[in-house]
């Protein structure tokens, strides 16, 4: 391990045209495969999770799954509604719709209480996760009628539709992200290297490096599929990584160039950084896919699809560090060589004297270093004590898997959704109960369905009258996607009844042995009160009625029961995860350093980074007083997904500043100086890299708090916060302070090297004429 990278650079740089050329013939490849074999996506089975999950599952088998349903509202331009054009209208999207092959059936249509909207609900063909799909001709004809009936409203919304906005601003949002965070990164890069070309090659490496993720995570679709989710994240870590990583190496092969003074030529440049800086990059990138890969132990196929595009970005981008790019600046070395001699003497012409190297280290950094140089005790202290404050309100921390009803209004078929259930308050959540039995029992469960599905009507959570049930039984029975006589919908669906609301009624598979009931409840999914219905019905009236019955299997699903059992799920999941995470974090440092107490530290620091993060992402979006300063609508909460995500997340990318500091400490004390002249060599050469590379991740990050789903809000602030924290505190703070105190003790069980990196470079690097 040692040594690879150093004779992976030796081979790049020799053979300089071959490494560039088969680089990219590589990452060409990648997406020529990745189209070839296409995406597998993810299909319902493999979201289901928990009871809800049990529930599909067991409904699927008897053929009684839940199918995607879209409702077209038709309502007056202004005034009151005209039955007559309305119905028309309804009879044109019925037409229209029944001609469709994405549609399995037209329902007739009902018409709100208060008179005022009549609606249409069409059933579409195949799985709920192709409606999004499949509902773009259902949109065009809605549109259709809608130019065809100017005097009316015509509009769609259904999760099929929501999805599909959802996508598309999704799509809208990533644009824009790039949009910022690129010319910001350029900027970072320029005022770092002062070099249009050494600006544009890690903004090169980390596109080239994102292109080849995605083919890989295409055919790696096929051994795990894709949740839709993979790409997103190849971006967001696939630049951050990408730049840091050709940054980190950049800077080490220019320091080694400064040093030689122009005494050794590319080729020896390029290895002697690779023995530094090509073996921190393996150590970081290793450590950031071990970290990463304890997601798979949430056995949830979204965790699973960020993962895996995370590992699959990450080995890239590893990959480019260690091959194309001491190609690359073999190449640029070259040129500058032969240009320097004329820059030269363009300047001694000028009268101007030649350029000074920098100063390792500005003001800023050394007004940052000064508390943890001077008074480390102190410094530690308060830095810890910042930290653990920060940490406070993650105590507090609420989950809740965001629905269709926390995405943004900016998508037009949310807006239609809002008027839908003000309209059909009924059409909010629907609870599905669904059992196994035998055959014989079908008759007995059937009862025990209809007698739960009467005490859920006199519970004030349900809240429906039995008398509006009565006028509707009729409807639901002739429009029921089940009915074999009429298999698209009515013919005609000019009288249309009110209100929408169902008597709950039971279906039954062919065989007898699966049933169905569907409970309606008028309140949004992540409200209180539908949650509650969700209990009641679990503890209380299932019970009662059909969990009377011996050898009959019951489980609950829907909108509200998913969400709860995945968060349930997740909580599940947080100790193992965490668990194995803390491991694999602490044996990865000692690995990389031979120092148990490093490793601990390493824990440690991580855990205040991941706290103090987390604790300031309850305290912004778990309030609503930043709901105006970053536009957004709080949940009350935070997304499920996003702790255990950015835990996972944040400790791999603070191992990367880890490594990157550490390295360059240990380094210094393998040249002879003491430990603490060590420690101050070390975060002085590695601090204006490390902020600059921690600047170009903020970017990336904090350009995701820009966007419209809270959910990418939270994870773009987080991250954005956690690796800002841990730049600045943690690195120019509490690390230096901590290994000040402790001095060679810091590096126990290891000994103090007897000889010096130094002393080796002849032998890694030799002359240029060696190398070349």
């Amino acid at each position: 391990m040692r040594h690879l990278p150093v004779r992976m650079a030796r081979w790049s740089a020799r053979h300089a045209g071959r490494a560039i050329a088969g680089w990219f013939a590589f990452v060409v490849l990648c997406l020529v495969a990745g189209i070839a074999l296409g995406t597998n996506e993810a299909t319902t089975k493999d979201f289901w999770v928990g009871e809800a999950g049990r529930a599909e599952a067991t409904a699927t088998e008897g053929g009684l799954e839940r199918s995607p349903t879209e409702r077209i509202m038709i309502r007056a331009r202004s005034g009151e509604l005209d039955m007559a054009a309305a119905g028309a209208a309804a009879q044109d999207v019925t037409e229209r719709m029944r001609d469709l092959p994405e549609v399995e059936s037209v329902a007739a249509p009902v018409r709100s209480k208060d008179g005022e909207v009549l609606l249409v609900s069409v059933v579409l063909n195949g799985p709920e996760l192709k409606g999004k799909k499949n509902v773009v001709p259902l949109l065009e004809q809605t549109a259709a009628v809608g130019a065809d009936h100017p005097h009316l409203v015509v509009e769609e919304t259904g999760s099929p539709a929501i999805s599909k906005g959802v996508n598309d601003q999704r799509d809208e949002d990533l644009a824009l992200s790039e949009r910022i965070s690129l010319p910001v990164t350029v900027v970072t890069l320029l005022i770092v290297f002062g070099s249009v070309i050494m600006a544009g090659v890690p903004l090169l490496l980390a596109l080239s490096s994102i292109a080849a993720a995605i083919g890989l995570s295409m055919v790696a679709s096929h051994v795990m599929p894709d949740a839709g989710v993979g790409t997103n994240l190849i971006l967001l870590i696939g630049l951050a990584v990408g730049v840091d990583y050709t940054l980190f190496y950049l800077k080490r092969e220019r320091e080694e160039r400064a040093r030689a003074g122009g005494r050794l030529g590319p080729e020896a440049l390029v290895e002697l950084a690779a023995a530094t800086a090509g073996r921190a990059i393996v150590i970081s990138g290793l450590a950031v896919i071990v970290s990463t890969a304890t997601l798979y132990l949430a056995t949830d196929v979204i965790f699973s699809s960020l993962a895996t595009g995370t590992i699959l970005v990450v080995a890239v981008a590893v990959a480019s560090s260690l091959t194309v790019l001491p190609a690359l600046l073999v190449v640029i070395g070259r040129r500058a060589d032969r240009l320097a001699p004329r820059r030269a003497a363009r300047r001694a012409r000028r009268g101007k004297p030649a350029r000074a190297g920098k100063p390792e280290t500005g003001r800023m950094f050394g007004a940052l270093l000064r508390p943890a140089r001077t008074r480390p005790a102190l410094t530690l202290c308060l830095s810890v004590l910042v930290m653990l404050g920060l940490t406070v309100p993650a105590l507090g921390l609420k989950l809740i898997d965001p629905g269709k009803d926390t995405f943004s209004r900016d998508i037009p078929a949310m807006r239609v959704y809002d008027r839908l259930t003000e309209s059909f308050p009924e059409l909010f959540v629907t609870h599905e109960v669904v059992t196994r039995s035998t055959p014989e029992q079908a008759a007995q469960v059937k009862r025990a369905l209809e007698d739960l599905g009467r005490r859920a009507q006199a519970d004030p959570l349900f809240a429906r009258a039995p008398k509006e049930a009565e006028s509707t039984k009729d409807a639901q029975d002739a429009t029921s996607p089940e009915n074999p006589t009429n298999p698209k919908g009515p013919q005609s669906p000019t009288n249309p009844r009110s209100p929408a609301i169902s008597e709950p009624t039971v279906r039954t598979s062919a065989d007898g042995r699966i049933s169905v009931l569907e409970l309606s409840v008028p309140h949004p999914a992540p409200s209180a009160e539908a949650i509650e219905s969700l209990t009641r019905l679990r503890q209380d009236h299932i019970p009662a009625t059909v969990g009377r019955l011996s050898g009959v299997e019951t489980a609950v699903s829907g909108d509200v029961a998913r969400g709860r059992d995945y968060v349930s799920h997740e909580s599940d999941k947080l100790p193992l995860v965490l668990g194995f995470l803390l491991l694999m974090t602490f044996l990865m440092t000692v690995w990389a350093f031979r120092s148990v107490v490093l490793g601990a530290i390493g824990v440690v620091l991580n855990l205040l980074s991941a706290g103090a993060s987390l604790g300031l992402l309850v305290l912004v979006f778990q309030g609503t007083w930043a709901e105006g300063l970053l536009a957004f609508d709080s949940l009350g909460a935070i997304a499920s997904r996003v702790p255990l995500f950015l835990v996972v997340i944040l400790f791999g990318l603070s191992m990367d500043y880890q490594v990157f500091v550490v390295s360059r400490i240990q380094e210094a004390r393998q040249n002879g100086m003491s430990a603490r002249e060590a420690v101050l060599e070390g975060i002085n050469r590695s601090a204006k890299v490390v902020t600059s590379a921690a600047i170009v991740m903020v970017t990336v990050f904090g350009a995701f708090v820009a966007l419209h789903l809270t959910e990418m809000k939270q994870m773009g602030f987080c991250l954005a916060v956690a690796v800002l924290l841990d730049a600045v505190v943690i690195r120019l703070m509490v690390l230096p302070s901590v290994l000040l105190l402790l001095g060679e003790r810091a590096w126990w069980p290891a000994r103090r090297p007897g000889r010096t990196v130094r002393a080796q470079e002849p032998a890694a690097a030799g002359s240029p004429a060696e190398v070349g």
